[in-house]
């Protein structure tokens, strides 16, 4: 009985906070822009559904900074200060047009709530573990960026899907991998709480773009020292579901733990 009671005390909670939501972006009220916005979910991406109907014009009247991909999951793309940039199979980093559409995004408006500074050279487990270790709880969103020279990145890139559209874990077995060494750029990520699991990436989840906006990609692994973690804390959070007819069809029952570990993972 007690946790029924919980089950449904969160129930109400997720619904009251929902319609607040919806409230604040249907009056456009822009005092607030502590909301991390979402576009569909990553149990759609890994089930293939790689067109969406939502434009990356209206997209950036959600955030400034964010990252996802393109329709026919086209690249990965990364928004800093404003732009989005798509970082196709071929490495290189193109402007987004606003009339282009995303089957999945996430972007928040980004200010700064805590920055810690790294001293020591860590990789990507040691630093996605201290940040862990200098924020006070798993359990809400954040906003990670770092703008400076990072000793070594290894990111990857997707190439376009042709209809009928493969499973998530099928496409990126064509994932090209690009390293960069001594390189100035900026760092986007985001972490994610466990409990929202099913509709986004948990844990961390990071883009990357070089400083001359060339290059960059879904980061795999880094090492970087010396710099400075800027963290936006984030606690609601509010999702739109694609108004599209795969997105209606869409039925799954499968574990995506293993799935997201192996997309993220790159391996």
């Amino acid at each position: 009985m007690k946790n029924k009671s919980l089950v449904l005390s969160f129930t109400l909670i997720l619904i009251i906070s929902t319609l607040c939501c919806v409230n604040q972006i249907k009056n456009n009220n822009l005092e607030n822009k502590d909301i991390l916005y979402q576009y569909s979910t990553i149990e759609a991406l890994l089930e293939g559904i790689y067109e969406g109907d939502m434009t990356f014009g209206e997209l950036k009247s959600h955030g400034n900074y964010g990252l996802g991909t393109l329709n026919s999951l086209d690249g990965e793309m990364i928004q800093v200060n404003g732009k989005f940039y798509q970082v196709k199979v071929d490495g290189i980093a193109y402007p987004v047009e606003d009339n282009e559409k995303t089957p999945f995004a996430i972007v928040t408006f980004f200010d700064i709530d805590k920055s810690i500074k790294i001293d020591e050279t860590l990789n990507y487990n040691q630093f996605t573990e201290y940040i862990d270790n200098n924020i006070p709880t798993h359990n809400v969103f954040y906003l990670i960026l770092v703008e400076g020279n990072f000793d070594y990145i290894k990111t990857r890139s997707v190439p376009k899907q042709e209809k009928p559209y493969p499973p998530l874990v099928k496409a990126v077995e064509d994932q090209r991998f690009f390293e960069f060494n001594n390189v100035k750029g900026t760092l986007v990520g985001f972490r994610i709480p466990q409990y929202v699991g099913d509709m986004n990436v948990p844990e961390y989840h990071f883009h990357f773009l070089t400083e001359d906006k060339k290059a960059g990609g879904h980061v795999l692994e880094l090492k970087i020292h010396d710099q400075e973690v800027h963290i936006d804390y984030t606690h609601n959070f509010f999702m739109t579901a694609p108004d599209t007819e795969d997105f209606y069809n869409l039925y799954s029952d499968n574990e995506i733990n293993e799935d997201v570990r192996i997309v993220e993972k790159g391996k």
